[in-house]
C-alpha cells in the first residue's frame, strides 16, 4: 500500500535497517493512515532493544520501564518533533488490572501486536521499503474491521479487559471518536466486566471521561457508558435523572435534558468545561423534585446541583480551578432576565455575582440549557439584550477595586488602623456605586467616608451586612415571582 510517509519517520527507518534492526510504525498511527487522516502521533516498534536505540539516536530519552525511547527528531512539525519508539515486547500478567506485572521482550512484530487492545490497533506498517510502497502487518483482521467500522477486541475480550481494564471506556472512547460500532462479543464483555473498572485510578478514569466529552459524539459516548454499566462507577449522580419526568415546561426527562444539553455544547464545540457544566448543570433536580405531573418543582436546584458537582469533580480528581468554573456555571446558569424588568444596577450586581469572565461561558450553558429542553432558539431575544445590557454597563463599577477609594484612604481620613470597619465601609460604598455609578467620583467617597466613620459600629455593622446580603434582581422579589411561575428556583 501507498503512504506519503514524513522524512522523519523514513529517516529513523533508514537508520535501524543500517544497524541491521527491523522497524514498523505501530498503533494509532496506522489506523489513522489507512482512514486517510493525520496521525496525531507516530509511534514506531523496533526489534532494537532500549540502549541499542539510544546508541543509533543519541538525542533521546529512556525514562521508564516499557522499552520506549523518546527520539527527538528536530522537526518543524509539532507531532514530528518526539517519536516514541518500543521495543518488540510480551506483557505478564495484570494483578493490578492496568499494568503488566512484567516486561519481556518479543522477537517478532506480530508477538508484539497480540499484547494490542483492538484490532483497529493492532496492526503495524514495514517503513523499510521505497517508492513509498509499505507492507501492512495484519494478523488480526484491523483493516476489514475499519472498513466495516468495527470496534472489536484481539483475541478473547474478556482476556483482554481483564489485563487493563482502562480498555473498557477506551472501546467506547473509540467508538464515539471513530463513529465505529463495537462488535457484539466485545460489547458484551465490557457488560460483563463494568466493575473492574474500580481497580483504576480516579486520574486515568477523569482522562478517558474527557476524551469521551470531547469526541463529535458525546452523548452517544455516555449512552454508552449507562448501557454497558460503566456509568454507575464513573458518575452515578448523572444516573439519577432516568426516568425523572419535569413539568409543563420540559418534554424530556432529567436525564434525555442532560445528555441534549451535552449534545448542543458537543455540536458547537464548546471547551470541555462547557460542556461538563452543560452535562451537570441539572443534576441537582432529583433530589430536588417536589411533586409530580406538569406542576412538580424542582426548588434550589442549580445550588444542590453546585454542591453535587464539587464533589463529582473532585472524586475524579479535576483540577482546582477547572472544578471551581465548572460549578460556579452550574450554580449560576439560572440566571433571570427579562427585559423591562431588570434595571441597569440588577445587571451590575449580576456581573458582581457571575463574574463578567464568566458571562460568555453562562450564555453558552443556558443556550444548551433551552435547547436540551426542546425549545427552537437557542438565544431568544431577551438574552441578547441582557447582552446588550451587559455591554452597556460593562466599565461600571462592580468590584471595590473599581472604588475610586481604598483601604489605605479609609485609614487615612478617619485615621484608624487596619479594622474590619474598613472593608464595611468599602462594602458600603460599593452597594451605593454599584446602585448609581455617578457615585463613584474620589470626593464624593471621601465625604461619605467621613458620614460612614461617625456611625455607632452596630449601626455601621447592620449597613454592611445588607450592602453584602442585598438581593438583586436577579434573585430578588422580581425573579422569586418568575420562578414560581415556572416551577423552578
Amino acid at each position: 500500500m501507498k503512504f506519503n510517509m514524513p522524512k522523519e519517520i523514513l529517516e529513523i527507518s533508514e537508520k535501524f535497517g543500517k544497524h541491521g534492526f527491523q522497524s514498523y510504525l505501530v498503533g494509532g498511527c496506522v489506523r489513522d493512515l489507512l482512514m486517510a487522516k493525520e496521525p496525531k502521533d507516530w509511534d514506531i516498534a523496533t526489534s532494537a532493544k532500549p540502549q541499542e536505540i539510544q546508541k543509533i539516536f543519541p538525542d533521546s530519552v529512556y525514562e521508564n520501564n516499557f522499552g520506549t525511547v523518546a527520539v527527538k527528531t528536530g522537526s518543524e512539525n509539532q507531532r514530528l518533533k518526539i517519536v516514541e519508539i518500543t521495543t518488540f515486547r510480551l506483557e505478564g500478567k495484570y494483578t493490578d488490572k492496568r499494568h503488566p506485572d512484567e516486561i519481556k521482550f518479543a522477537k517478532t512484530i506480530e508477538e508484539d501486536l497480540s499484547r494490542r487492545d483492538f484490532t483497529a490497533n493492532a496492526m503495524a506498517i514495514e517503513i523499510s521499503d521505497s517508492d513509498n510502497q509499505f507492507k501492512i502487518i495484519d494478523p488480526y483482521g484491523g483493516q476489514a474491521d475499519i472498513e466495516n467500522k468495527i470496534i472489536r477486541a484481539v483475541g478473547e475480550p474478556e482476556e483482554r479487559f481483564s489485563e487493563d481494564a482502562l480498555r473498557l471506556m477506551r472501546a467506547i472512547r473509540f467508538s464515539v471518536q471513530l463513529d465505529f460500532g463495537i462488535q457484539e462479543k466485545t460489547f458484551q464483555a465490557v457488560k460483563k466486566q463494568s466493575g473492574i473498572i474500580e481497580f483504576i485510578a480516579k486520574e486515568r478514569i477523569r482522562d478517558e471521561f474527557e476524551k469521551i466529552i470531547m469526541t463529535p459524539d458525546a452523548k452517544k459516548g455516555i449512552e454508552f457508558l449507562e448501557d454497558t454499566g460503566l456509568l454507575k462507577y464513573i458518575m452515578p449522580e448523572i444516573r439519577e435523572g432516568i426516568n425523572v419526568g419535569q413539568n409543563k415546561h420540559h418534554i424530556y426527562s432529567v436525564w434525555e435534558h442532560n445528555l441534549r444539553a451535552l449534545d448542543y455544547a458537543t455540536k458547537n464545540n464548546y471547551s470541555l468545561e462547557i460542556r461538563l457544566a452543560s452535562l451537570l448543570h441539572d443534576v441537582g433536580k432529583p433530589k430536588t423534585k417536589a411533586g409530580d405531573g406538569p406542576n412538580c418543582t424542582f426548588y434550589n436546584h442549580e445550588i444542590v446541583g453546585a454542591k453535587m458537582a464539587v464533589k463529582i469533580l473532585d472524586r475524579m480528581r479535576f483540577a482546582k480551578d477547572f472544578s471551581e468554573k465548572v460549578v460556579h456555571l452550574v450554580r449560576y446558569h439560572l440566571f433571570y432576565y427579562n427585559v423591562g424588568e431588570v434595571t441597569e444596577s440588577g445587571v451590575r450586581r449580576f456581573l458582581r455575582r457571575v463574574g463578567p469572565e464568566n458571562v460568555d461561558d453562562l450564555i453558552k450553558v443556558r443556550e444548551a440549557d433551552r435547547i436540551g429542553s426542546g425549545v427552537p432558539k437557542a438565544m431568544p431575544y431577551k438574552l441578547r439584550h441582557l447582552l446588550f445590557m451587559i455591554e452597556k454597563v460593562k466599565r461600571d463599577p462592580i468590584s471595590p477595586k473599581m472604588l475610586k477609594t481604598n483601604g489605605e484612604d479609609v485609614m487615612k481620613i478617619l485615621k484608624i488602623e487596619p479594622s474590619v470597619k474598613i472593608g464595611q465601609i468599602l462594602a458600603i460604598l460599593l452597594d451605593e456605586v454599584i446602585e448609581n455609578p455617578n457615585k463613584n467620583i474620589k470626593e464624593n467617597l471621601e465625604s461619605r467616608i467621613k458620614k460612614l466613620g461617625e456611625l455607632p459600629d452596630a449601626e455601621l455593622e447592620k449597613l454592611s451586612k445588607s450592602a453584602k446580603e442585598k438581593k438583586d434582581e436577579f434573585e430578588g422579589g422580581v425573579e422569586e415571582e418568575i420562578k414560581k411561575r415556572y416551577y423552578v428556583k
